[in-house]
């Protein structure tokens, strides 16, 4: 009877939870969304390797694997798809109608057509968006460089949240007295000539959180440190790698935020039940180093106002 009983225990593990979780590349900001969403299902009791089975796959800026990681992690049932940055939830939705799906990081869900709306979408499909205010964007550059006229930005336009931003912009700018110089950078190794090529054309330039652009960071604060343009970021990582400023959410934060909303999904409730999110914890960091090599003089009410000062 003990072995029967043994060799009918062995099967209880199936009430273990699976989730597998994909981003387009990997970069900080995207990193910190995946740690937070593994760090936050521990906390909630499903912990990888115990009770959870955990996977996780790249995209490496690649949208053709992102399609291919979509489609194998619907071949294997898992209980959840996290989908990190707009072009892996897009695959992943494009491909499941059945298969829960939180997405995050993804700036404009709507637009990227993953819901239909803000609220419950009654479908698979729920999550967690970066979505900043670009009024209060807008602000923060006038205040790192108050005579600035021209705001320069490199984007993919093959990236809905970037062109929703360059979008906004577009209507919001001239209110401040500024205008939007583009340069679209549709491959990471495109960004370093989009930057040079707003060389003398711009006064300031601002990254959203482009996957592309902030994959490529490293090249922009080149170009940016070179010709003597303030670098101002939406993503608060591309502070310590080199932006002078950014008024942004707290990525490790977003994730755990992400994992809330799939541990709901994993203890019962149905996605489409779940209102899509954003969060407002907005947090200043400064990067006083940055500031001083791309020509700019921050006040020291500025600075001390940060959340963080990059030393």
């Amino acid at each position: 009877m003990l072995l029967v009983a043994a060799a009918f225990a062995g099967p209880a593990v199936a009430a273990d939870k699976a989730v597998s979780v994909t981003a387009i590349v990997e970069h900080p900001a995207l990193d910190s969304v995946r740690d937070g969403v593994k760090e936050e299902l521990a906390a909630q009791g499903f912990e990888a390797g115990k009770n959870l089975k955990w996977e996780y796959q790249s995209a490496q800026g690649n949208p053709g694997t992102a399609a291919q990681i979509a489609r194998k992690f619907i071949g294997d049932k898992p209980d959840v798809i996290v989908a990190i940055a707009t072009p892996s939830a897009q695959a992943v939705v494009a491909a499941t109608k059945s298969i829960p799906t939180v997405y995050s990081a993804v700036t404009d869900p709507v637009a990227a057509q993953l819901v239909a709306g803000w609220e419950a979408s009654g479908t698979n499909v729920t999550g967690v968006s970066d979505l900043l205010e670009l009024q209060k964007q807008i602000d923060l550059i006038k205040q790192v460089v108050p005579n600035a006229k021209r705001v320069g930005m490199v984007y993919n336009p093959g990236e809905a949240n970037s062109v929703v931003v360059v979008e906004q912009f577009k209507k919001l700018l001239p209110a401040a007295g500024l205008t939007l110089v583009e340069a679209t950078a549709p491959r990471t190794v495109d960004v370093g000539q989009a930057a040079r090529s707003l060389v003398g054309k711009v006064d300031v330039v601002y990254t959203n959180t482009d996957n592309n652009v902030v994959s490529a960071y490293e090249a922009l604060v080149k170009v940016a440190t070179d010709a003597k343009i303030p670098l101002i970021a939406s993503d608060t990582d591309s502070v310590k790698r080199g932006a002078i400023a950014a008024l942004g959410i707290d990525y490790k934060d977003l994730g755990r935020q992400t994992g809330k909303v799939v541990a709901r999904i994993l203890k019962g409730e149905a996605p489409g039940t779940i209102a899509s999110e954003t969060s407002d914890k907005l947090q200043l960091f400064v990067n006083p180093k940055a500031a001083a090599s791309q020509g700019v003089t921050l006040s020291p009410e500025f600075v001390q106002s940060a959340a963080s000062i990059i030393e």
